[in-house]
């Protein structure tokens, strides 16, 4: 049996490549935000169902920088999206570290 590795991510810092802080200071939550349809079985109809963004592209904190975490399965999903994604990354000069998230559990498990 092959086991799948663990799908790569892409972590969009919110600092240029010259090391100043981006702005505006929301706009992970605005990447995220333009990406929030991209969802697991598409968008679903429904009252609320806009609200929330896409597990795979996630916007977050990590050591006091503003990220977007994009999983590397909307590339499959829909590749002119991942293409918008990494655009905007490169587009606006800011750092960008390939990751894959590790399983929660146990250390050895």
């Amino acid at each position: 049996m092959t086991v799948a590795p663990p799908p790569r991510e892409v972590f969009i810092q919110g600092i240029t490549q010259d090391g100043r802080t981006f702005r505006p200071s929301d706009w992970a939550e605005r990447l995220a935000g333009a990406m929030s349809c991209f969802r697991p079985g598409g968008v679903r109809p429904g009252i609320g169902s806009h609200i929330g963004y896409s597990p795979f592209c996630v916007p977050t904190v990590i050591n006091g920088v503003k990220c977007v975490i994009v999983n590397e399965e909307l590339k499959r999903l829909e590749p002119m999206a991942w293409d918008f994604v990494m655009n905007f990354a490169r587009d606006n000069n800011l750092q960008v570290a390939d990751a894959c998230l590790l399983p929660d559990g146990k250390p050895g498990a």
